[in-house]
């Protein structure tokens, strides 16, 4: 690239750290500006959706184009720059480096929400660092009445993940398993798809940034479930050193026994909320309720999340018939075939 590429983004934000941490990997240069949409920088163009972190590609009249959005962000990195990929070069490896990505991206960021906002200790933690996170230097008075408001403000958005009293386990049990699987993973392998890292191992990290590095109960939840995993995080912040090789991917035939556990974690609690919120939006419902892991679960629909499900299913739709067989075999007893019947 001529120039670095610069990026928004705030250290809070798990999409900010993924993808942080796969332009170090990828030595894509980038200009990074701390920060928030609250305190835009100036001469910078707002996004139609303020997300984290934003991207300013540039544009073709010589200005800036904001972009958001990590998983396609990523993607156009993969295009338009070569070299160092992040993606399985085995096109059914590669789909269900789209599927583990998704659910890092979709499923494993409501215990994030929650663990943030959902015990005492944790909100305490939270509030000022979301404040000094984007303004450092913010008056103490001010901070504090900050902090207190953008608390409150999150707190009261936790139905919309689906977060509450009876969805707490679910989501708290679902974290630790991830954990113990991931522990295997990394002592196996070091990567989910190998000895080199792809999107959905950044996709995890920068949930993980949070969940193991931030929040003091989910943070005490690591430390004795998984160091390893806890070391892992700290690693794969930069991964600039690191010389990938070809031969460095999992290959196709040892797919289904490495992934099995990890697939099966999404398919016993993404997979029905993905068909869960689908069905809803069909029918026109602005919330619905179902079974997951056993327990009851209600949360309001999320239109993006319909998206999510429908670019995976044209994904597999667009694989070739040995490529859809291959990944048909790594999902099976997995609980994610439903989601491509």
């Amino acid at each position: 690239m001529s120039a670095p590429l610069e990026l928004m983004g705030a250290p809070g934000s798990p999409y900010t750290r993924k993808m942080l941490a796969l332009l170090r990997y990828r030595r894509i240069p980038y200009a990074m500006l701390w920060g928030g949409h609250q305190r835009p920088a100036p001469g910078y163009p707002e996004p139609k959706v303020k997300l984290l972190p934003t991207f300013y590609f540039p544009s073709s009249d010589g200005g800036k184009d904001a972009v958001v959005d990590s998983t396609p962000i990523a993607r156009r990195l993969e295009r338009d720059v070569a070299g160092r990929s992040a993606l399985p070069n085995d096109p059914a490896l590669a789909f269900l480096n789209d599927l583990i990505e998704d659910y890092a991206d979709e499923w494993l960021t409501k215990a994030m929400f929650h663990f943030r906002w959902a015990h005492e200790d944790d909100i305490a933690n939270a509030g000022p660092l979301l404040i000094f996170w984007s303004i450092p230097n913010a008056p103490r008075e001010n901070a504090e009445a900050m902090a207190t408001a953008i608390s409150k403000r999150q707190i009261d958005r936790l139905y919309v993940v689906g977060s509450n009293a009876v969805t707490a386990k679910t989501i708290e049990d679902s974290y630790v398993r991830l954990l113990m699987i991931l522990d295997d993973i990394i002592e196996a392998r070091g990567f989910v798809f190998g000895d080199r890292p792809a999107t959905a191992d950044f996709a995890l990290y920068g949930q993980l940034t949070q969940l193991a590095q931030v929040e003091p109960t989910s943070s005490a939840l690591t430390r004795r479930t998984a160091p390893r995993v806890r070391a892992w995080v700290d690693r794969v912040e930069d991964l600039s050193g690191l010389a990938p090789q070809d031969a460095d991917w999992l290959q196709r035939g040892e797919a289904r026994a490495a992934l099995a556990p990890l697939l099966a974690e999404v398919g016993r609690v993404y997979a029905p909320f993905l068909i869960a919120n689908a069905r809803a939006a069909q029918a026109g419902q602005d919330s619905f309720e179902a079974e997951i892991d056993g327990r009851p679960w209600a949360q309001p629909t999320f239109a993006y999340q319909v998206k999510c499900l429908a670019a995976l299913r044209a994904g597999f739709a667009a694989l070739a018939g040995p490529d859809q067989a291959a990944v048909r075999d790594s999902l099976a007893d997995t609980g994610c075939g439903a989601l491509f019947n």
